[in-house]
């Protein structure tokens, strides 16, 4: 008895390997596929993402160059293909998710399950949001970083260092505004409560001021601005959902 029940747990956790990679294929195969897609289309991809820099320079007094350059000659291919796989990466990301929730889902309780969806769903659409506002507003801060010197210097924008720069606003800004999903699930799980955040309003007000001032990438002050504002709405709107949460 004691033989078949070992080999009844051996056989679980082989599914569970043979599940585990199932999930790791189909999602490596959505990245590939993703990304070969986004090669083929990478000079559409790259006007979207040179948009805040082109829109900046066409009303700057800079007549040397009206985009990004690069120095290197390996760079025309290698950019390319870096921003290809980033964009594969989000292309492929709703499969990835939805392996991930097939693979994990079948053991968690229903009441867990309850819970998980609703806030895996809200963490990615909050972080788009995030993403597309970092886009949005970055023009105003770059415009301000690029004509602060005026006349004393030009600024040549290198692609590689605009990207990056890119890429930090938009992580600074999908990651806190993660903050909604954050507090609700200390929330739920009984850590905060909205009476404790009510009383500690003020604090938690100067500690996200601080924190955009910290994680955006830019020295101006309009970035930061853009960031703790809807951060300190999603902070009080999360009480009042935390609210209705824990009654439920």
């Amino acid at each position: 008895m004691q033989g078949v029940a070992g080999d009844e747990r051996h056989l679980t956790i082989v599914e569970h390997l043979e599940e585990l990679r199932r999930v790791l294929l189909i999602s490596g195969i959505a990245w590939i596929v993703c990304t070969i897609v986004a090669f083929i289309f990478h000079s559409a991809i790259f006007e979207f993402l040179l948009h805040p820099l082109t829109s900046v320079l066409s009303k700057t007094n800079n007549h040397i160059t009206s985009t990004a350059i690069f120095t290197q000659p390996t760079e025309g291919l290698t950019i390319p293909i870096k921003i290809s796989a980033i964009a594969g990466i989000i292309g492929a990301l709703p499969v990835v998710l939805w392996q991930v929730w097939s693979f994990v889902s079948p053991g968690l309780r229903p009441v867990e399950r309850k819970f998980v969806g609703p806030f895996i769903a809200s963490a990615f659409v909050l972080f788009g949001a995030g993403a597309a506002f970092a886009y949005f507003v970055m023009p105003i801060g770059l415009n301000f970083l690029a004509t602060f010197l005026g006349n004393s210097a030009v600024y040549l924008p290198d692609i590689n260092s605009y990207l990056s720069f890119l890429l930090l606003l938009i992580i600074a800004f999908g990651v806190t505004f993660e903050l909604p999903v954050v507090i609700i699930l200390l929330g739920v799980l009984g850590i905060v409560s909205s009476r404790m955040l009510r009383r500690k309003r003020k604090g938690i007000w100067v500690a996200i001021i601080a924190g955009a001032l910290i994680v955006t990438p830019g020295a101006d002050p309009y970035t930061p601005t853009a960031l703790f504002i809807p951060l300190i709405l999603f902070f009080e709107a999360s009480i009042l959902i935390l609210d209705k949460v824990v009654k439920r």
